[in-house]
């Protein structure tokens, strides 16, 4: 039996502070501001100027996908193409594989204005084969040792740019499912078990997994619900099958569906396929991409609700978020339902008739914060492409939860870094400061209401009595330093189960053994 002392962020549901919290056995037995007498013989944790608050979750991600990249060279804050040749020159002498993998590229970062081109990534690594994947994970650059590979199989997709190396639509994604593919299981699981660590360093309990593309036969479905249910330190990982077929989540017996990619309505901003009901302003005509109709998706909807499973949708311009809301109410209104927790991505760009929907039908939004303010793709090239009306409407937190929409944050990892302290910091001290929110919402954002997004808000989410004892210690108080000092407070341990974290590193054979029998939610 632990007791914490100090201050204990509950984020129940009047967010109280309290001045003890008494763990045993795992479950949260006590909080409170008078401590009983029956637990002051407890172990004494004082926590002096620190703060308890719930364990983070992080409810929209590419776990499979974030486990490959974080494994790789990271070269998202990189200032120029220049700087970038020389990471990947120094990380192709260090790495033995023959095939090597960075994630981050923009254009919009970097000095230069565009992204590195196939011939400034051959002149630093002219010997082994690499991708270079855009930050927006939608397309890639190659050297020409692995467009040599890959040609046959390649040019005659569209987004094939042998000039530039440069690789979209359906050429990148041959590009990427034959890396993911060539990846062998032991190597993959390896890096899940990496990432794993690398979340819960900050403060992340439990992450919303969205999965099936660039995997034979949809092995990373298989492999992270095998990989969830093996793991026995307390970390939890809920799949979401991104699938168009319902037999993809109730075939593997999982309570939910969709995501991006086969999922997702449109593209993004960043290359100028998020579907817009207007031009974008520096592209008279160009109203982006909606992926399919409304009746296709109206007839999955409809499916995956009478099947009972919980449905989320990717949208990211206003016209594929208004097909999201359509398709969504179509199916209640075929099939009503209580408590659906059906729930849209990403929701950048949302519309007054969509949000009535999303109100009255209690659609949820799993968000990323994380994209205000986004280095990546900054305000100034979002202001251009969309027209400063559009670039005031993007992200509005603020009206979501004025009209009762339950919001929840996730990092879209591999695109942005799992980093819950600092969705709460764009959140609060968000450039639109008519769509900011306070910190005690934004700290419900990233765990209670993750929590809740995936059903688990009985269990986990909060501070309360009866509650498994999944927490996080952070350096400072939340709701007391400057909201401009945010940023600077850091995790300084994570306790699951009311245990110290523990690595999830261990022999693979086992733990997916024990995946093949475990009771464990997946």
């Amino acid at each position: 039996m632990k007791c914490y002392e100090g201050h204990i962020l509950t984020v129940n549901q009047n967010n109280d502070v309290v001045r003890y919290l008494v763990e045993d056995g795992g479950k949260i037995v006590y909080v409170g501001n008078d401590l009983p007498g029956q637990y002051r013989a407890a172990e004494y944790i004082s926590l002096g100027e620190k703060a308890l608050i719930p364990a983070f979750v992080d409810t929209h991600q590419h776990f499979a996908s974030f486990s490959t990249f974080h494994a790789g060279l990271n070269v998202m804050d990189a200032a120029s193409n220049a700087e970038i040749m020389e990471m990947v020159k120094r990380f192709a002498a260090q790495s033995p594989k023959k095939t090597l993998i960075a994630f981050g590229a923009s254009p919009y970062c970097v000095k230069e204005g565009r992204l590195i081109s196939r011939q400034e990534l051959d002149a630093v690594c002219p010997d082994k084969e690499i991708m270079v994947v855009k930050y927006d994970g939608h397309a890639c650059i190659v050297n020409s040792k692995l467009l040599s590979a890959m040609e046959s199989k390649v040019k005659h997709l569209r987004g094939y740019h042998p000039d530039t190396g440069e690789m979209n639509q359906e050429a990148f994604f041959a590009f990427s499912n034959a890396l993911t593919n060539s990846l062998s299981i032991p190597e993959l699981i390896y890096n899940m078990q990496s990432a794993v660590d690398f979340q819960a360093s900050r403060g992340i309990g439990c992450v919303h997994t969205v999965s099936g593309v660039g995997f034979t036969g949809d092995l990373d479905i298989t492999l992270e619900t095998l990989f969830a249910k093996g793991l026995k330190n307390g970390f939890q990982i809920r799949v979401f099958p991104q699938s168009m077929k319902v037999k993809a989540a109730t075939g593997r017996h999982l309570p939910r569906i969709g995501g991006c990619f086969a999922c997702a309505l449109d593209g993004c901003f960043g290359s100028h396929d998020a579907a817009l009901n207007a031009p974008y302003a520096d592209e008279p005509g160009g109203e982006g991409v909606l992926y399919y109709d409304d009746r296709k998706v109206m007839d999955f909807c409809k499916e995956a609700n009478r099947a009972g499973l919980q449905i989320e949708l990717h949208a990211i311009g206003d016209k594929a978020f208004d097909q999201a809301c359509r398709a969504l109410k179509a199916a209640l209104d075929d099939h009503p339902r209580d408590d659906h927790r059906h729930g849209i991505i990403h929701d950048c760009l949302p519309t007054p008739e969509g949000i009535a929907v999303c109100r009255d039908y209690h659609i949820q939004m799993p968000m990323q914060s994380a994209f205000i303010g986004w280095k990546q793709e900054p305000d100034d090239y979002l202001e251009r492409i969309l027209g400063h009306d559009r670039l005031e409407k993007l992200n509005p937190i603020r009206t979501f939860r004025g009209n009762g929409i339950v919001v929840s944050f996730g990092s879209d990892a591999p695109c942005t870094t799992p980093d819950p302290l600092a969705w709460m910091d764009r959140a609060v001290n968000n450039g639109n400061a008519g769509q900011a929110v306070s910190v005690q919402d934004a700290l419900r954002m990233c765990t209670y209401n993750g929590a809740w997004a995936a059903f688990d808000e009985q269990e986990r989410g909060s501070l309360e009595a009866g509650k498994i004892a999944d927490m996080a210690v952070l350096t400072e108080n939340p709701y007391t330093v400057p909201k401009d000092k945010l940023k600077d407070i850091r995790v300084e341990r994570l306790y699951l189960g009311g245990k110290p974290y523990e690595s999830c590193r261990e022999s693979i054979l086992p733990m997916m053994l024990r995946g093949l029998t475990s009771r464990n939610k997946a």
